[in-house]
């Protein structure tokens, strides 16, 4: 009979896997700052020990649980053409972060902090391949790339801030018409731009813009 020692128990009893997934679902329900350790344990159902036998700090796991999110949203089908395969990432990660409110503010701490951990290469792999793709000029490769996923990170997560403003009960088309009205009130000597396409601000679709964003970038690049 093969002994087994309480070491190995307790790492079959829980996995890094399953830590991490309660991770995310707290994170998504409660907040980055109402994730502890100790709010974790209750969800599990388990002890301290069994969770730092895995996972170090809540640092580790706020890193873990970015990882698999994006890991996750990074599994596409090919699209069949680069564009199309760059419009399929970029809505993916666009997803992923209006989905996972946490998550825009990890992914800047990962491209600042960590940039050598497995995030960022995961994402800079991601669309600098379907760039390259584009035949972009070897010598621009990373200046065409840098661009396209700050656009899309940056995007993303002002979109993410504009629903965590509204909460859950926000009404989106009313808070664009009084934006847009608000817009329209300027002094039109001192704002002509901005009233000129207020209207337009009312009526957007977030993610025909963040799109439309995408394909003028990708003109430049292909240009």
């Amino acid at each position: 009979m093969t002994r087994v020692t309480p070491r190995t128990r307790r790492s079959e009893a829980l996995s890094r896997e399953r830590i991490v997934e309660a991770a995310i679902e707290l994170l998504d329900t409660v907040g980055e700052d109402r994730l502890t350790f100790k709010v974790l344990t209750e969800r599990l159902a388990t002890g301290a020990g069994a969770i730092y036998w895995h996972v170090a700090n809540k640092g580790e796991l706020l890193d873990a649980a970015t990882e698999a999110v994006i890991a996750a949203a990074l599994t596409i089908e090919p699209a069949g053409s680069p564009r199309a395969d760059i419009h399929a990432v970029a809505l993916a990660l666009f997803e992923a972060i209006d989905e996972h409110p946490w998550l825009a503010t990890q992914l800047a701490l990962q491209l600042s902090r960590s940039p050598s951990g497995t995030v960022t290469p995961r994402i800079f792999e991601s669309i600098g391949r379907r760039v390259s793709a584009l035949d972009v000029p070897e010598s621009t490769l990373f200046t065409a790339s840098s661009a396209l996923m700050h656009y899309i990170l940056g995007a993303a997560g002002q979109n993410a801030a504009n629903a965590r403003f509204l909460g859950p009960d926000g009404d989106r088309a009313e808070f664009l018409a009084a934006a847009s009205k608000a817009w329209e009130a300027l002094d039109p000597e001192e704002y002509p731009f901005t009233r000129a396409i207020a209207a337009q601000m009312r009526d957007h679709d977030d993610r025909e813009q963040f799109l439309a964003g995408i394909d003028l970038i990708l003109t430049g690049i292909r240009s």
